[in-house]
């Protein structure tokens, strides 16, 4: 995911948790903030520490990345997405956390429908 896809300023983080919507499952909180002037969507990750070490961290954090990459297509553009991991995301492996996030972004009425032949 290139680099101007990202959330990376914590003004930026600030502003998407006071006026951006939150959803919510038991593995990720997804606050999602409109935004009409981008024509892409950026995400922020955000993985406590609570939740294991370094490696552990970056490992969930690469799983959400690509989980996005794959929804890229599916995902509403002119959005800011900041995903907060929480505590079960240490417990789970790749196909886990893409169907939680599929699962968490759907919820939050953020994802379209997959076209029919694709097999996501």
């Amino acid at each position: 995911m290139k680099k101007e896809f990202r959330v990376k300023k914590n003004k930026e983080f600030q502003e998407a948790f006071k006026k951006g919507k939150s959803v919510a499952n038991r593995q990720f909180v997804v606050y999602v903030l409109k935004k009409p002037e981008q024509e892409n969507f950026r995400i922020g990750l955000s993985v406590s520490k609570k939740i294991g070490n370094a490696v552990m961290r970056n490992q969930i954090k690469r799983y959400i990345r690509q989980s996005f990459h794959e929804f890229e297509d599916r995902v509403h553009t002119g959005n800011d997405y900041i995903i907060i991991a929480r505590k079960p995301t240490a417990d789970m492996g790749m196909h886990d956390i893409k169907k939680s996030l599929e699962h968490v972004l759907k919820v939050g009425k953020v994802l379209k429908k997959p076209k029919a032949g694709d097999n996501g």
